[in-house]
């Protein structure tokens, strides 16, 4: 029996940045695992750069909230990524919850999630693709980030890098004013959009439909930045003026359902200025997570 053989599909259960996932058992175990299989039908262009990085970057981050790599089987024709297995993602979760979800899941939820992105900072790894459907969920209740085909590492010197990252709605305006050098507040960005949607139950804080339209509906609710709020801003690559807005209700109103200490912490999370967003290091100090930080 080949090692490929050894894993015996269930069901297709999504796509991933660039292959199929299946639900799949361990014959030599039985114990159920994910299964990411990607074609390398294109002998010219091999395995793809996504893939390869995501093995290389989870071959080295270890740790609860972050999905383990268990196996990496490479055929003529396949390569087979071998996952722990979780039982949804938080995007079917959302679904499932029909617009309720109370608030010590939220604030569990948002926990795990910057628990596993600070890790991922401390090692010098931007994820660059948080959403909701790149948030697991085991049947325990934990929260797992994974699909790391965006992610990369970073460091010193700084490199310019793509600004084709972060799905359109978990976007930061930097990014989506073509910013080429970035830092860890790319993720938190995403993460303070994916925190309002927890605490909305399910409800998606900035959904545009463009670059233009997302932006617009950032400053319409965060106000348009200036030189004067975000110096710089106005030399980002892809930039362009909008109008000047003022909101006229602050973010916090959108999230009715967050206490004053989680509106303050997502306040943190969505500033337009990078340089002035909360890390995940810091926002885990943060007093919205007091009752847990007590108990860790």
């Amino acid at each position: 029996m080949s090692r490929a053989d050894k894993y015996e599909k269930i069901e297709r259960i999504g796509e991933g940045t660039y292959g199929t996932v299946y639900k799949a058992r361990s014959l030599l175990t039985q114990e159920i695992v994910a299964l990411k299989k990607v074609r390398l039908d294109d002998e010219d262009d091999g395995v793809p750069s996504s893939a390869l990085r995501e093995i290389c970057l989870l071959k080295e981050l270890r740790h609860p909230n972050i999905v383990r790599l268990l196996d990496v089987i490479h055929t003529e024709k396949t390569l087979n990524l071998i996952f722990e297995y979780c039982d949804q993602d938080l995007k079917k979760y959302f679904d499932s919850c029909n617009g309720d979800i109370d608030s010590t899941t939220v604030q569990s939820f948002f926990w795990q999630l910057l628990q596993g992105l600070s890790y991922c900072h401390e090692h010098s790894v931007l994820h660059r693709d948080l959403k909701p459907q790149n948030l697991l969920l085991t049947k325990n209740g934990e929260l797992k980030l994974a699909d790391f085909g965006l992610a990369r590492a970073y460091g010193i010197p700084v490199k310019c890098y793509s600004s084709e990252v972060v799905t359109l709605w978990y976007r930061p305006p930097d990014v989506l004013f073509g910013a080429k050098i970035y830092t860890t507040s790319i993720d938190i960005w995403s993460a303070g959009c994916i925190f309002a949607e927890l605490a909305n139950g399910g409800k998606p804080l900035f959904p545009g439909e463009s670059v233009d339209d997302q932006l617009r509906r950032i400053f319409k609710v965060i106000g348009t930045p200036t030189e004067e709020t975000w110096p710089g801003v106005s030399s980002l690559p892809e930039y362009k003026p909008f109008s000047i807005y003022q909101p006229t209700l602050s973010l916090i109103h959108f999230v009715p359902k967050l206490n004053n200490k989680g509106k303050d912490l997502l306040l943190r999370c969505l500033i337009c200025n990078p340089n002035q967003r909360i890390s995940a290091a810091d926002a885990l100090q943060h007093p919205y997570f007091s009752d847990i930080q007590s108990v860790n």
